[in-house]
């Protein structure tokens, strides 16, 4: 009997880029955005981007075969961004799982502990 394998796309990095992105934007322009900010899109990494109103983000990840464009909305509220001018930030597993829900990310630290008030 054949056994299922569960497909996972793997991310050792993830990227936020401050930038506010069109979110008509994609993939080809998404990828475009990626390589002017960061350099080259590198395989297994994610970079996020939200548009002016912080309440739609696109998450674009290289899985090291090809690409993936996945949109998120909030109908009430807005994902928590950092103010323009600040540099692109590297986030953690667990500061992702808290933007990705509308959560203060920046107050996630190691292993999902809150260090920061």
């Amino acid at each position: 009997m054949a056994t299922r394998r569960d497909a996972m796309i793997r991310i050792d990095q993830i990227w936020l880029a401050v930038e506010p992105m069109d979110m008509r934007a994609g993939t080809e322009t998404a990828l475009a955005r990626v390589v002017k900010g960061f350099g080259a899109a590198q395989p297994h990494h994610a970079y996020l981007f939200a548009n002016r109103r912080t309440n739609r983000i696109k998450v674009l990840v290289h899985d090291g075969i090809g690409i993936w464009l996945a949109a998120r909305r909030l109908n009430k509220g807005g994902f928590t961004w950092p103010r323009l001018g600040t540099p692109d930030v590297p986030l953690t597993d667990e500061q992702l799982q808290a933007l990705v829900i509308g959560l203060p990310w920046q107050r996630i630290g190691p292993g999902g502990i809150i260090d920061v008030l």
